[in-house]
């Protein structure tokens, strides 16, 4: 087979990371858009922009858990994909897309129909107030119907960013961002419909990003093509792909739950501002995470196409060019915010009150964000590898076992002041956990490259095959 994604294996691994993570870093920051520019727009609505701005913020643990549910498809299916093209096996790559889309398919109409039934009661769990939950239900009610665009376009771009085509995948979100940075004020003021407008801006803005992706993967210019007869679900196929982006599942979907344990704690010790302050912090977070996860994109192919290639050395540089990429970022922006933390929480309120207390809450719950680069190129890099289990450990120790916990201890700990004692939670737990998972990686790292196959293996066995089936012909 004639592999034309053999640059992954030859061009100089600096010009090459900077190729594909720089429109997979613009894409995560588009994309980013997506999650926060309703925010800064309901933020603003006179009179009732704090409110609606914490009911809509109460939304969050159910908007993550969709993304989350694409993210598991899509984040485990994708770099399988590029394995099996670094070992030249395009038909199993090709099996695998064409599985996922059936398996987001299924996955968003479950989704939808939860959301639509129970989202009430799961905004109220989730630490909504009499004087928010309305707004909270106007937005889902709209959002939910949404969903299957959100799943498609975020879990089917990872294969198109997977190919090698990062900047087809930076316009799949660019061509929704921009859309829903237009409709918004439309909608929201224009129309008057408030977080409704909000909420149906975004899901036709994802519908038109949903019928790009979908339109390239069918059309003519991508290498993996869905295909109607790798449409039928094998479990050797879709297992393994939901065993690896089971990782990144837990790393969203945790954040869900981590939103309604910090929201249910800061409701009972500092009520709907502390709330309300929690939905800007989760936002400036995603400054850091998603572009993060970008850098993360970009040098998955690279790190997967070269493992299944058996190229040690190319697998090792594209890593050390990915950690110092991250360090340097998560630094920069670490410093920003603890310089400038009202300019931050300014993008997404006009209230004094929450703007002087968001400004103090900034500084506390980022405190350990400079250290976070370290934790996504790793977790990144180990899910690039296909270390399913490794990167399942890292993810549940820092959401599962030190940050939940830290949320109901901290607390009772600092008693003076119980409010910014539960944004402590998060620094705290940034630094155990990057300590666990660096120690972690250095020996799961150097286990899984002595491990690795000799430089193009997988190739020699296809060409192997080839040339047997073609003597069994002739004869």
């Amino acid at each position: 087979m004639n592999d034309d994604r053999d640059f992954l294996g030859s061009e100089p691994l600096g010009k090459l990371l900077m190729k594909l993570a720089l429109p997979t870093v613009l894409a995560q920051i588009i994309n980013m858009l997506y999650n926060i520019v309703d925010r800064i727009y309901i933020g603003h609505i006179p009179e009732v922009g704090a409110m609606a701005l914490t009911g809509v913020g109460v939304c969050m643990p159910l908007i993550m858990i969709v993304t989350a549910f694409a993210a598991f498809v899509g984040y485990g299916g994708a770099p399988r994909a590029s394995i099996f093209m670094g070992k030249g096996d395009k038909k199993s790559a090709e099996k695998t897309l064409g599985n996922c889309l059936v398996v987001q398919i299924i996955i968003s109409i479950l989704l939808t129909a939860a959301l639509l039934i129970w989202n009430r009661d799961f905004l109220m769990a989730f630490g909504a107030s009499e004087n928010t939950i309305e707004y909270g239900v106007a937005y889902m009610n709209i959002y939910a119907i949404g969903t299957i665009f959100v799943q498609i376009t975020l879990g089917m771009n990872a294969f198109i960013t997977a190919q090698g085509f990062a900047k087809t995948g930076m316009l799949s979100v660019l061509i929704g961002a921009v859309a829903n940075i237009i409709l918004d004020p439309i909608f929201i003021f224009g129309f008057d419909m408030g977080v409704r407008g909000a909420a149906l801006a975004t899901i036709l803005s994802q519908a038109m990003s949903c019928i790009w992706v979908l339109a390239f993967l069918f059309g003519k210019k991508t290498h993996l093509k869905v295909r109607t007869e790798n449409l039928r679900l094998e479990r050797r196929i879709v297992m393994p792909s939901l065993a690896l982006g089971l990782s990144t599942f837990i790393m969203q979907a945790s954040e869900s739950v981590i939103s309604i344990c910090f929201n249910s704690s800061l409701l009972q010790y500092g009520g709907d501002i502390a709330v309300g302050a929690m939905t800007i912090l989760t936002s400036v977070m995603q400054f850091a995470m998603l572009p993060l996860q970008g850098l993360g994109q970009g040098a998955q192919p690279i790190i997967s196409y070269n493992y299944g290639a058996g190229n040690k050395d190319r697998v090792k540089g594209a890593f050390k060019l990915l950690l110092k990429a991250s360090i340097c970022y998560a630094t920069i922006l670490w410093a920003f915010v603890m310089i400038f933390p009202k300019g931050f929480a300014a993008m997404f309120t006009s209230d004094q009150v929450l703007l002087d207390f968001t400004g103090r809450a900034l500084r506390v719950y980022m405190a350990c964000l400079l250290l976070f680069g370290i934790q996504v190129a790793c977790q990144m890099t180990f899910t690039s590898l296909g270390n399913a289990k490794a990167s399942i450990i890292v993810a549940v120790m820092r959401k599962f076992i030190l940050l939940i916990p830290l949320i109901y201890i901290m607390p009772q700990i600092f008693r003076e002041d119980q409010t910014m004692a539960v944004y402590m939670a998060e620094p705290v737990a940034d630094f155990l956990a990057v300590t666990f998972t660096a120690i972690l990686f250095t020996f799961q790292f150097k286990k899984m490259l002595k491990a690795m196959p000799a430089p193009n293996s997988g190739k020699k066995r296809m060409k192997r095959r080839q040339h047997h089936k073609t003597a069994l012909r002739i004869r």
